[in-house]
């Protein structure tokens, strides 16, 4: 491990766990969900905020930020903690999801992958060394491997060509990354957080054959900790959750499993069940700026006419800030007028919501309740809006 970067599990309940992992800024307590800030900030609200709320550690997009303002950019004023004032935990992921979402503006070869800015068309070329060069300036507490995403659905062959492709970059990066970290001066002293740790990533789509080689290929490669990836793009619920359930036991114990991009409350319930440690996901704030809040009912739409008078909060249950000063009718009055305190608010309880889940999570495993608590949260939570 490097130094300042170890992962300890301290509690147990069944297949759940409780633990702590230690970056060189500070601790984060697992389970855990990582609010997205794709471009360095989080949608809506300011860092302020996120420390209010209890946020331990933030994501960032390296393809993003590769594009504007630039990695070397990012370095020369300290790294990216500095950069965007944020002194906790950062984990970016490796522009890997973002490139393969391009389509027809980018093309795919051993070596890595030739794309088209979505800002200005111009080419850029992104491959497992460059992901973890960039990553390198930019500081990140928790670096992703370079990783070739596969859609859904995809035949088995299709999905075994995706997978053996993410493992032979696999290997190129980690032998990027440790040359990195092993050389004081590296990238022309660029490298703004010697302390980074390196997440592989597992692929196969949901093939359990192709999984299980590609966690354990990946393992062998002494990652930091390890992800599990190309989830949530499209598959039945209950597929995702047989893919984690059968992926988590051939991930090492004493690292970090993390399901990237995923999801719904009751999936953060359901794969800390399984065995997750981390979680990220788009959905809690892109939901809010589109008038969808997350409460213990459900998703709730608080642009639908019948809240124009509703002098409710919208979470009866919930202590944020939101909840705890304004109503249903003003909310909805907000986001019908096109007023960006809207998204502020609506922003402000939906990462509350997530995070007191994760908070409620790590209770209930401490004290050998999860499954009581798992029973209880799909007593009241329902995917169908209220």
């Amino acid at each position: 491990m490097p130094a300042g970067f170890s992962f300890d599990v301290t509690h147990r309940d069944g297949g759940a766990r409780a633990g702590e992992l230690l970056t060189p800024h500070g601790f984060v307590r697992t389970p855990a969900f990582a609010p997205v800030g794709t471009r360095g900030a989080v949608k809506a609200v300011t860092h302020r905020d996120l420390i209010g709320l209890g946020a331990e550690m933030i994501l960032a997009n390296t393809y993003h930020l590769h594009l504007r303002p630039g990695a070397p950019l990012v370095a020369r004023t300290g790294g990216l903690h500095r950069f965007i004032g944020w002194d906790r935990p950062i984990l970016t992921d490796s522009g890997g999801y973002q490139v393969f979402s391009l389509g027809d503006r980018r093309r795919i070869d051993e070596d890595g992958v030739s794309f088209r800015s979505h800002l200005d068309g111009s080419l850029h070329r992104l491959t497992p060394e460059g992901a973890a060069d960039i990553q390198a300036r930019l500081g990140s507490d928790i670096s992703m491997v370079f990783d070739e995403c596969a859609s859904y659905p995809v035949t088995e062959d299709q999905a075994r060509d995706s997978m053996e492709r993410t493992l032979r970059w696999a290997r190129r990066g980690r032998e990027r990354f440790l040359e990195i970290t092993g050389q004081p001066g590296s990238l022309n002293g660029e490298v703004t957080n010697p302390g980074q740790a390196q997440f592989g990533i597992v692929q196969g789509s949901v093939h359990s054959r192709l999984r299980e080689q590609s966690a354990q290929e990946t393992v062998a490669l002494g990652f930091e900790g390890f992800a599990i990836g190309g989830l949530s793009v499209g598959e039945p619920v209950e597929l995702m959750y047989g893919v984690v359930a059968g992926t988590t036991p051939m991930l090492p114990d004493d690292r970090v499993r993390y399901l990237m991009g995923t999801g719904m409350p009751d999936d953060l319930v359901e794969c800390v069940a399984r065995g997750i440690d981390l979680f990220d996901c788009v959905l809690p704030t892109r939901n809010a700026r589109n008038g969808q809040l997350l409460t213990r009912a459900g998703p709730l739409s608080i642009k639908q006419a019948r809240f124009a008078e509703d002098s409710g909060p919208p979470d009866p249950d919930c202590e944020c800030y939101t909840c705890r000063h304004f109503s249903r009718a003003y909310l909805r009055y907000l986001f019908v007028a096109g007023e960006m305190t809207a998204s502020t608010l609506n922003t402000l309880h939906n990462i509350h919501f997530y995070l007191d889940t994760m908070r409620r999570i790590r209770e209930a495993i401490k004290f050998g309740t999860f499954e009581k608590f798992r029973q209880r949260f799909h007593e009241t939570f329902s995917r169908r809006p209220q």
